[in-house]
């Protein structure tokens, strides 16, 4: 006779709520990262950026130096050219050539831009003007010091001009407003997917009436907690690999000069995308709820994408005008201020009090979007038969 197989008790307690958001938040992640649009999506972003860099360098790799000719041993007066040359910030090389008949056949033949023959005639196949500005300054400035010399006055006594640059970071600015221009475009871009993400995500789960079985389980807010979270780490994820590989093609195609800053704005945004994509995410799926078919899905994220369409024209055109009217206005405002304040932390003055207030208020807007919003979800999330209007769902939600 066999001894009784004993059992171990199964446990039966319930998940909690965060587990429930993290399962929830799997399942989107594991949805989505197979989806083709996002695979195109991420391909098609990191192509861009790759392109963008890849047309920098060739703009800036292009020979701009121009050779000029010397009759002779260049000496004193190759050196005059060479240094009035970068004063001027124009690239120009000196050859030694044999002689005048020897000058006027390079230049002919193509072999240097310009020859000076006879120590003050300038042979050019075409008018350059920088050009010609550099040789006449350097022949001028060699004879001046021959003629000093000889009457016993040293060029070095003499005043030395020194440039003051009011707007001496105007480059590094420059830089640092490309940058966040472009980065605003990866951010409206990646918004309106991820926010859509959500939106579809939930009409499917209403139009399939799965809803009905994951409400057995868990509470409305688990459910869209869930969502949001989920995609938006996926967002995240996916912003800074873009991210990573705009600064490493950056650094290594060697098209910024400032690596410390443009690492600052890039941080900048992925910040403003957390905040934007809480936002637009919650009214994504509070204005999907309201929904039972993808037909219909268009009519009710109109008005929150119109708000992101905004957002980024501004944003763009705060770009000239950082300090303008609009620009500091929109900056506060949530829901534009994602793009648009990036935009003038990197092109202007922005003080960090400002940063703090247009902080503030977008967290205020998604407390009170998500508050209003998840009544509105779960009263309408059951509701698979047409459009729920806003005060049915709104009331439902309170009962």
């Amino acid at each position: 006779m066999s001894a009784p197989v004993s059992s171990a008790p199964v446990s039966t307690s319930p998940l909690s709520s965060g587990q429930l958001v993290r399962l929830v938040a799997a399942r989107e992640i594991s949805t989505r990262i197979r989806d083709r649009t996002f695979i195109a999506s991420s391909v098609l972003m990191i192509v861009l950026i790759l392109g963008v860099l890849v047309f920098q360098v060739v703009v800036n790799s292009g020979d701009d130096t121009s050779r000029v000719g010397v009759v002779g041993d260049p000496g004193q007066l190759g050196a005059a050219i060479e240094a009035q040359a970068e004063t001027l910030d124009v690239g120009v090389e000196v050859v030694s050539l044999d002689d005048d008949a020897a000058a006027r056949s390079a230049v002919e033949d193509e072999e240097v831009d310009a020859a000076l023959v006879g120590g003050t005639e300038l042979v050019v196949r075409e008018p350059d003007a920088a050009l010609e500005a550099v040789v006449s300054g350097a022949v001028g400035a060699v004879a001046l010091g021959e003629v000093l010399s000889e009457a016993g006055v040293d060029p070095a006594d003499l005043p030395q001009v020194t440039v003051t640059a009011l707007d001496g970071d105007s480059a590094a600015d420059t830089q640092r407003t490309v940058v966040a221009v472009v980065g605003v475009v990866v951010l409206y871009s990646l918004l309106i997917l991820f926010a859509q993400f959500v939106a579809q995500g939930v009409v499917e789960e209403k139009a399939s009436r799965v809803v009905e079985l994951l409400l057995a389980t868990m509470k409305p807010w688990q459910l869209l907690a869930g969502k949001i979270l989920g995609l938006g780490v996926l967002g995240l994820g996916q912003i800074a690999v873009i991210a990573a590989i705009g600064i490493g093609g950056a650094l290594a195609f060697d098209v910024v000069d400032l690596p410390g800053e443009l690492i600052g704005t890039v941080l900048w945004l992925l910040f403003w995308f957390v905040l934007g994509y809480a936002l637009f995410a919650s009214l994504f799926a509070v204005a999907a709820s309201l929904v039972s078919r993808q037909e219909d899905l268009g009519s009710v994220l109109t008005p929150a994408s119109l708000v992101l369409v905004a957002g980024f024209i501004v944003a763009v055109q705060a770009a000239s005008d950082p300090d303008g009217t609009l620009a500091v206005v929109t900056s506060y405002v949530p829901g534009l201020s994602p793009m648009v304040m990036p935009v003038r932390q990197a092109a202007g003055d922005v003080a960090l009090w400002e940063v703090g207030v247009a902080v503030l208020l977008m967290v205020v807007a998604i407390a009170l979007v998500v508050r209003l919003g998840g009544r509105v979800y779960s009263g309408a999330l059951l509701r698979t038969s047409g459009k729920t209007k806003l005060k049915d769902a709104l009331r439902a939600g309170r009962a």
